[in-house]
């Protein structure tokens, strides 16, 4: 598994955060609240338009908002998947799409997320880790895949390395696409492999509350395991050599 090098003291946030990094005016105070109810209740914030509607508020304030809760670690960088999730991105992506397979993936997914599950043990913050947990269990009324995605792009939104948020943003992209045939329909994922999947997420994601990086890595690559060993069955391969 991928060992990177870090100083666990100097990546951590500092548990301390303060409600803003620096003195905001009241009403934009209040705007911040408002947006971290709407994460609370949605899981992720909509685009800046629905939000800017929502709320009625003008873009730049809604912006300003936005930013101080960038610099806490509460949402995503700014230019996080930006590119991967444009239509130039979804073009790629089907492309990609095109000329690889549901195991290549896997093997794409399996050196990329162990790696992000440790940076997020190291770098998230209360508020990233707070969501981390919380997406662990699928939330009630979300179909399987959307929630199996809302936890993984939480560990990768807490690892704070944006060029890392954008190749699992194209990744995903790329498993979804309905000509690869990477995983079972919603419909034919059983409640069992759904409670299965919970427990492995809530493993991960108690490694990563506890800032133990080398469990939260290993913890990813078994849960990828278990994915690419039931992608193998259902094509028939013996091996990842014989693929």
């Amino acid at each position: 598994m991928t060992n990177l090098s870090m100083d666990k003291k100097n990546s951590t946030p500092d548990h301390d955060t303060p409600a803003f990094p620096n003195a905001v005016p009241k009403k934009l105070g209040n705007l911040i609240e408002s947006l971290r109810d709407i994460q609370r209740s949605e899981g992720e914030l909509p685009p800046e338009r629905v939000l800017a509607e929502k709320l009625d508020v003008k873009r730049h304030t809604l912006r300003k908002a936005l930013q101080v809760l960038r610099e806490l670690g509460e949402v995503e960088p700014a230019k996080t998947g930006r590119r991967a999730n444009s239509p130039s991105g979804t073009v790629q992506s089907g492309r990609i799409a095109q000329s690889t397979n549901p195991l290549e993936v896997m093997e794409m997914r399996m050196l990329l997320e162990p790696a992000l599950a440790r940076l997020a043990a190291l770098r998230a913050s209360p508020a990233e880790i707070e969501r981390i947990v919380s997406a662990a269990k699928s939330p009630a009324g979300m179909n399987p895949s959307e929630a199996d995605q809302l936890f993984h792009r939480a560990i990768a939104a807490g690892s704070r390395n944006s060029l890392a948020s954008e190749l699992h943003v194209l990744l995903h992209q790329v498993q979804n696409d309905s000509r690869l045939r990477f995983a079972d329909s919603d419909s034919q994922t059983t409640p069992e492999r759904v409670a299965a999947r919970d427990a492995e997420h809530e493993q991960i994601a108690s490694a990563i509350a506890r800032r133990d990086p080398d469990s939260a890595e290993k913890a990813m690559w078994g849960h990828l395991a278990v994915v690419q060993r039931k992608i193998m069955s259902r094509l028939g391969v013996g091996s990842v050599d014989a693929a």
